[in-house]
């Protein structure tokens, strides 16, 4: 399993400070950027190799990546999404789908997590791998915060998985946030390659799952 981190978003709404840098970038912890933290995360749990989809000021990243490579002993591959732009995350995920037959541990470039949830997730993806009810995905789940209309809200069935993600919800109907961390299995031989189509933005998945814990 390779780690990966969509952080090719422009950050509007963090200028001035994103007027030259991708939000991923921005310092959040004295000189320590979110790319630092997602980074030392994944070196933390035993991720040697990481994906970083680029494009908003992508140049920033790159002229960062040997260091970046040096302090936190990873193999960084930098994927470009020429539509950053103007397209959502999904696309920089479709950008990246020929890493999917990997296993991936991916993270949001613009939210933080301690160690501990993307070592929770990867347990709870293990350990459901050995009872052979592996996830396609598995979502990372905050039950307990109390929910407003920004948040990312997820509608989970305990038999089906998750129903429907969408900011566009009453907090009240969801079961909890999707804070921005995925295990994405590797696909059934059968489905794979991937299309050469980008998805829908309708598409679901029916072998989603989600961890719930609070950390």
């Amino acid at each position: 399993m390779i780690g990966l981190v969509l952080a090719a978003g422009a950050g509007r709404r963090l200028r001035p400070y994103t007027d030259t840098l991708p939000k991923a970038l921005v310092p959040v912890d004295g000189e320590r950027t979110i790319l630092d933290l997602t980074l030392g995360n994944f070196a933390e749990v035993g991720i040697k190799v990481v994906a970083i989809v680029v494009g908003y000021r992508a140049e920033a990243v790159y002229q960062r990546k040997a260091a970046l490579e040096a302090q936190y002993g990873l193999t960084l591959t930098l994927v470009d999404n020429d539509k950053a732009e103007e397209w959502n995350n999904a696309y920089s995920l479709w950008c990246a789908r020929e890493l999917f037959g990997e296993g991936l541990l991916l993270a949001n470039g613009d939210t933080v997590h301690p160690a501990s949830v993307q070592r929770t997730m990867l347990d709870a993806n293990a350990r459901l791998a050995a009872e052979g009810n592996a996830p396609g995905i598995l979502l990372a789940l905050d039950t307990v915060k109390k929910l407003a209309d920004e948040e990312m809200k997820v509608v989970v069935d305990p038999e089906l998985g998750m129903r429907r993600i969408t900011k566009l919800m009453d907090p009240a109907e969801a079961t909890g946030e999707y804070i921005g961390l995925t295990v994405i299995n590797p696909p059934p031989p059968t489905t794979w390659p991937p299309r050469s189509r980008p998805p829908s933005s309708a598409t679901r998945s029916s072998t989603t799952r989600t961890a719930t814990r609070r950390w």
